[in-house]
């Protein structure tokens, strides 16, 4: 699906009030607009796409996503120069409020994601075509609705609730409960489970759409965050005993091109890099080296603590953090030092060789839910539900995958006291997925933040910093009839 057409839904956008009765005329008659698109399958095909495209934006995996995610965890600090980016850097520190850039980016950003699958799921049941495909695209749109919708209650809380496109005199929304939100999370990720193939039913051109395998585990998620266990392991074994995934065999081809979509792929945002394209994301510059050889930005840099945190020996460290002297993974050159960069030390799997249409137009898909965080997750559940021998056989799989034919180091966990396996699931969790943008939300969901951020320093206030500042510009929209969310 890397290669596929997309057809911007602007022509649901523009307004025509300032436009001439002889412009208007001059408009061909196969032109597409509002009152004449979602007619035929290849426009539902087109708008489904859409949703997808969004995926790759600046406000939705990139910049202020990174620091969301990452910076604002012991996983990784600000990183570039030290005036560089000085909103993440009180995002680093603990010292944003409302006006902070991030939370209004991702914000927007979501809901415009929200807004394009909105207008899909309006439209295309409507369309007179094959049944099978209108359900599966209607089932990839409700995946991808989730998935905002699920990144944004976790980042801010009670929000908006938005499911269908709005009226103007329907623009002020007020904050529905969180338990509204994930109701619908959970009813759009039932709806796709029972809408979407398995991923070897798609052709080999049509990966990297939403399978049911991605709503599956994308769902046992959402009810690990709820705490609701059984239900989770019901749907993480669903996924395991499918046989459609499994671990590649070298970690670190994970992240590689030959990674992409492979066995151990659940959901990725699909990017490309053509000379002249609009299919490539920023997410691969904004962590790229700083200065030669690779001209990226130098930001999400691993911190000192995450070091500390692999076990010695662990091929995933080596994986993962990328240094100043260190021959690229592709082995064209050597990373050289930046005197003007402190603690230099780069994401190695943001990394991506040299390609067209410049450093902003990176190739490297972007992983969301992979095999892996699947076993870890299944591994978790079954440990609450009080069955720690299977826990351990998907906890030693991670990392006998990980160790390789490195003799002697990652050896097997045997513990079966919940607490300490427990702790240990939790530990294997944060060097697997290092810098793949899940750790703070493991440890919000874990009750770990304000103890393990304290710990390393950071300004966290109890009853504040679990949750994002709702962003003044909504705040002011509404003329102050949207609450701020505590501390803020």
């Amino acid at each position: 699906m890397k290669s596929y057409n997309i057809l911007f839904l602007m022509v649901l956008l523009v307004g025509l009030t300032n436009c001439n009765k002889d412009f208007l005329e001059k408009t061909s008659p196969g032109s597409l607009a509002a009152d004449n698109f979602f007619q035929t399958a290849e426009h539902a095909v087109w708008g489904t796409n859409a949703v997808y495209e969004h995926l790759r934006a600046w406000e939705v995996h990139v910049f202020s996503f990174i620091g969301m995610t990452d910076i604002i965890s012991d996983d990784t600090d600000k990183g570039s120069t030290v005036n560089d980016a000085s909103f993440l850097k009180e995002i680093d520190d603990y010292t944003f409020d409302a006006s902070n850039v991030a939370p209004a980016t991702v914000w927007s950003g979501y809901y415009r994601g929200i807004y394009r699958a909105n207008i899909a799921i309006q439209n295309i049941p409507n369309i007179e075509m094959d049944e099978v495909l209108k359900a599966r695209l209607i089932g990839e749109c409700k995946f991808l609705r989730a998935y905002f919708y699920f990144k944004l209650v976790r980042w801010f809380g009670d929000i908006p609730l938005i499911t269908q496109p709005l009226n103007s005199d329907e623009f002020e929304q007020g904050r529905a409960a969180t338990a509204e939100i994930y109701a619908l999370i959970q009813q759009d990720l039932n709806e796709a489970i029972a809408a979407l193939p398995l991923k070897s039913k798609y052709p080999s051109s049509e990966l990297g759409r939403a399978t049911k395998g991605a709503a599956q585990g994308l769902l046992a998620k959402v009810q690990l965050t709820l705490g609701n266990y059984p239900a989770a392991e019901a749907l993480l074994l669903e996924v395991i005993n499918s046989d459609e995934y499994a671990l590649m065999a070298d970690y670190k081809r994970i992240f590689t091109r030959e990674g992409e979509n492979a066995e151990e792929s659940l959901f990725e945002v699909q990017t490309a890099a053509f000379d002249q394209s609009i299919t490539g994301s920023q997410y691969n510059e904004v962590q790229g080296v700083r200065g030669t050889p690779n001209l990226g930005w130098g930001f999400n840099s691993p911190s000192n603590d995450l070091i500390a945190a692999y076990e010695i020996g662990d091929p995933r460290r080596e994986a993962t953090i990328l240094y100043p002297g260190e021959v690229l993974p592709d082995g064209s050159d050597i990373v050289q030092d930046n005197p003007n960069i402190v603690n230099e030390r780069y994401n190695q799997k943001a990394w991506v060789p040299e390609h067209a249409g410049g450093n902003g137009n990176g190739p490297g898909n972007i992983r969301l839910l992979r095999y892996a965080d699947i076993l870890l997750m299944a591994a978790e559940v079954l440990n609450e539900n009080n069955k720690p021998e299977q826990a351990l056989v998907y906890l030693n799989a991670i990392r006998e995958r990980a160790r390789g034919n490195r003799n002697g180091v990652l050896p097997p966990v045997t513990t079966s006291d919940q607490n300490a396996l427990r702790n240990r699931i939790w530990q294997e969790r944060r060097v697997e997925l290092a810098l793949e943008q899940q750790r703070w939300f493991d440890l919000l969901r874990t009750g770990r933040a304000a103890d393990l951020m304290q710990k390393v320093g950071k300004n966290f206030v109890v009853g504040k910093h679990e949750l994002f500042p709702i962003p003044q510009t909504e705040i002011d929209l509404t003329a102050g009839s949207m609450a701020q969310n505590p501390g803020y």
